[in-house]
């Protein structure tokens, strides 16, 4: 037992080994868990919890008036999904009536509110309540947890076995820091803070940005505004990747979906098949990066169609050094006669509009900033470990997780799409539910024991950030661009894997017990109980369920699961390019990362 575990906490443990010497083997304790928002990850959590769970309570505390987090923040004119809408759903959970490969953000969150209802998830979430402060309790263990009530402005307390942070990391948006913002005598407009009594007609707009709101908000208001000004810092990669193009399903499409056995699910394999298979973009002197690089370069070319316009926004560095984007008609908008491009740094804001580093003042009826988010990782709110640490000034400068999930020296604690999971370089939704069924694991092993306190053993973080580096250098997110990705265009890369979404998938698959440090409340072996087993005190349960006319056990070894889980066999003609480049390039690589690890 822990050194620092207070006298309470060993007569709590106490009591807890009392009543499991009662009780048959792997008796599961009641356990509350407190999740964190109620986004996508913060309802996959209530999903799966109430799916696979018994003996918990939940609370699920969500700021906004409604579910579905960033799909009931963001309404912004053009908003979108970039990734493709049949394969921005659950893995278990299609959707049928899909507008649009790419369609607007009131179906998204129709998809979200929908799961939530149909599940009756809406029972754990309280809405306008918004978490404060989390601290560990050293007298019961987990951590006594406050809360907000906006509503009221009260402040509530509750308590937990298991903390969930699933608030997510495109939510906390920011103004941009310009000088002279609060001296604008206009309309001024956030998209992430979007106010739709604002009207744009027949005004003159600026757009601040040409991220992936900017792109998409351009293209939806540039016909009802007299004019409309995008400042653009610097160039990035705009087009869809091939066969990733915009197309609106046809209602015999849909139909389709709806009524053809097995016609959906072929249609969403294929797609994330097509998405898997473009990890090697993210490669540095990898064939598939080249060839798309060649693509977009042409389709940009194709569709700007001036040489000024291609000079300015087409990059020097390497495709998927920022998010990619299929920026639908946005490279078309920006050649339209009511739209200019102003390309440099905005100096300062002025009362009349922007002042651009060419000299020139641009004034403006509305202001429309599509500058993003704090993606920083550190938390809105102090989480306070045991040891009296701080997550904020923990991850003040460079964040640091396990695995993307867990964090060194902070027990009983989760951070969904925590640093360097695949939110940019695969399917995320994907990733979510790896990360939430590698959350579970760790629950059971917690509640069927009588572990206090489960946390990644730092030097399991060191190793992780190590091997992390490394990787990265053979990326294009190592390029020096300016992205979301890391804090500076030198890095290092905070916000993404080291591989592809598949190999997180792999890699979450099982949980690493050995590389955590674990406290127990008492003797660890006081799960083993009265010397029951919960099987043969069930009546309706087979006493000899291991007795059987053949060897039908699944796969023990990790290959021979990969093998049955991935279907392995049934593809053909499929071509795989793992590295292209130099093949003595590759061999120094290979070698370099041996010596290193």
């Amino acid at each position: 037992m822990s050194n620092n575990i207070s006298p309470e906490s060993v007569k709590a443990g106490a009591r807890d080994n009392s009543r499991r010497l009662d009780n048959p083997i792997h008796n599961e304790r009641h356990m509350r868990v407190i999740c964190i928002g109620a986004g996508a990850s913060g309802l996959l959590v209530a999903y799966k919890l109430q799916k696979h769970f018994t003996n918990y309570s939940l609370a699920v505390y969500e700021k906004n008036a409604a579910v579905a987090g960033t799909w009931y923040e963001n309404r912004y004119p053009g908003c979108a999904c970039d990734v493709p809408s049949h394969n921005y759903t659950w893995s278990f959970e299609p959707n049928l009536d899909w507008s649009a490969v790419y369609p607007p953000s009131n179906e998204i969150f129709d998809y979200f509110e929908g799961f939530a209802r149909k599940y009756c998830l809406h029972q754990y979430v309280k809405v306008r309540h918004q978490v404060v402060g989390a601290t560990w309790d050293h007298v019961n263990g987990g951590y006594t947890v406050r809360v907000e009530d906006l509503d009221t402005g009260k402040i509530i307390t509750d308590h937990c076995d298991m903390l969930v942070n699933a608030s997510g990391i495109l939510n906390n948006w920011k103004w941009p820091a310009i000088p002279g913002l609060d001296k604008y005598k206009g309309t001024l407009l956030h998209t992430a803070n979007w106010d739709d009594s604002v009207s744009l007609d027949g005004k003159v707009v600026g757009l601040i940005g040409n991220g992936s709101s900017g792109i998409q908000v351009l293209p939806a208001i540039r016909d009802k505004c007299k004019r409309v000004i995008n400042f653009i810092r610097e160039p990035t990669w705009v087009s869809p990747v091939q066969g990733m193009e915009q197309h609106k399903y046809s209602p015999e499409e849909i139909r389709e979906f709806a009524e053809k056995p097995g016609a959906l699910l072929a249609y969403r394999k294929n797609i994330e098949s097509g998405l898997n298979g473009q990890f090697g973009i993210f490669l540095k002197d990898n064939r598939i990066n080249r060839d798309t690089h060649a693509y977009m370069k042409q389709q940009m070319k194709e569709k700007l169609n001036n040489p000024y316009l291609e000079e300015k926004l087409i990059p020097d560095w390497s495709l998927g050094c920022r998010r990619l984007s299929p920026g639908v008609d946005y490279l078309e908008s920006l050649t339209k006669p009511n739209v200019d491009v102003v390309y440099g740094e905005i100096t300062a804001i002025t009362e009349k509009g922007c002042l651009s580093d060419n000299g020139n003042e641009y004034p403006v009826d509305v202001l429309i900033c599509a500058t993003g988010f704090d993606t920083s990782f550190r938390p809105r709110f102090p989480i306070i470990s045991p040891s009296g640490e701080n997550l904020q000034d923990k991850w003040a400068n460079v964040p640091e997780s396990y695995l993307g999930i867990g964090v060194a020296g902070f027990p009983n604690y989760f951070a969904m799409l925590g640093p360097n999971c695949p939110i940019g370089n695969g399917p995320v939704l994907s990733a979510v539910e790896a990360q939430a069924d590698w959350m579970l694991k760790v629950m059971d092993r917690f509640q069927s024991s009588n572990i206090a306190r489960i946390a990644p053993k730092e030097q399991a973080v060191r190793d992780f950030v190590e091997y992390k580096d490394y990787f990265m250098k053979r990326t294009v997110w190592s390029d020096e661009c300016r992205s979301w990705y890391k804090p500076s265009p030198e890095g290092p890369i905070v916000a993404l894997w080291p591989g592809s979404t598949l190999h997180y998938i792999e890699a979450m698959r099982d949980v690493r017990f050995d590389d955590f440090d674990i406290t127990y409340a008492g003797n660890r072996f006081a799960y083993l109980g009265n010397g029951y087993s919960q099987t043969e005190l069930d009546p309706t349960a087979d006493w000899a369920y291991y007795i059987r006319e053949h060897d039908d056990d699944p796969p023990l070894s990790t290959g021979g699961k990969r093998k049955l889980l991935s279907k392995s066999g049934t593809v053909t003609d499929r071509e795989v390019v793992v590295f292209s480049g130099n093949r003595d390039e590759a061999e120094r690589v290979r070698e370099e990362t041996t010596a290193k690890l």
